[in-house]
């Protein structure tokens, strides 16, 4: 099942709008009733109500107040924020740069007991070495002009994977064949890289997957993700960071882990990719 990665945001948009048009129709206005109550351009209710213009708090509660119904404006702005979380653009996640936007996430690994990550990019971060980690997050830095704090975030990056060695983490990691054979750092980056995914791969509380190449797949790669227990799923793409937590939504996230473990193989045949891998960079 294909997931859109914009879609919860979407969703959670259209719920907002649908509720301040049940206000309206219950007190009995027009939207052009709502325009000319709080002295707006008459096309400017039409499209709130269905969600092409986001409103913002003063709008609702100028929304709730002409409606008769300035109470319920409290829980519509708390309704506005959560859609505004949702999406994270990495411009604002990171202007304080690399290491604050690692640490943000700390406390999210922490509490989480059970992670699933499928990667399509690059190797997860939880499970990158030092060199790889550097080389990433070195490209991140430049290619977005951020602050130079990548030594600190590396370093809070390799903090965060002592959980893969204490408590009771669990860790199933899903990673397209062309992530090992899409070097990032240069061959001895990622012959190391590959090195320690096979180490990795043989901790008791990890499993590691590999979906190959291959010209006849029935589910075909899509953006990369990190499910954390049943409660949330963050979405990483090129121009933000999205956070979803509608069961739905985190369910057919779910599900798409599934299809693609049942893609995937493991064990002795994952570690004969990598290996395979590493021969070429040889």
């Amino acid at each position: 099942m294909a997931v859109s990665s914009s879609s919860s945001a979407q969703q959670a948009r259209q719920s907002l709008a649908k509720r301040l048009a049940e206000l309206r129709r219950d007190a009995g206005l027009t939207g052009r009733d709502i325009a000319r109550l709080c002295g707006w351009h008459p096309s400017k209710s039409s499209r709130i109500e269905n969600a092409r213009t986001p409103p913002s708090a003063e709008d609702i509660r100028a929304w709730c107040r002409v409606c008769g119904a300035p109470g319920q404006a409290d829980d519509l702005v708390a309704s506005l924020r959560t859609v505004e979380d949702m999406w994270v653009a990495w411009r604002r996640m990171e202007r304080a740069g690399l290491r604050q936007a690692q640490e943000a996430r700390q406390p999210l690994y922490e509490r989480t007991r059970r992670f699933r990550s499928y990667s399509s990019w690059l190797v997860p971060g939880m499970i990158q070495t030092h060199a790889y980690t550097v080389a990433t997050l070195r490209a991140i830095q430049r290619r977005r002009g951020l602050v130079d704090d990548v030594a600190e975030a590396v370093a809070a990056r390799m903090e965060r994977q002592r959980l893969l060695y204490e408590g009771d983490h669990r860790f199933a990691f899903l990673i397209e064949e062309s992530v090992l054979r899409s070097g990032i750092g240069g061959t001895e980056v990622m012959i190391g890289q590959l090195g320690h995914l096979i180490a990795v791969g043989s901790l008791p509380n990890v499993s590691l997957g590999v979906v190959p190449m291959k010209p006849d797949r029935e589910r075909w790669p899509v953006e990369g993700f990190w499910i954390y227990d049943a409660a949330q799923v963050n979405v990483e793409l090129v121009s933000g960071y999205l956070t979803i937590t509608q069961p739905t939504e985190v369910a057919m996230y779910s599900e798409t882990f599934a299809e693609l473990t049942e893609l995937a193989v493991h064990g002795a045949r994952a570690r004969a990719l990598i290996t395979s891998a590493m021969e070429a960079l040889g």
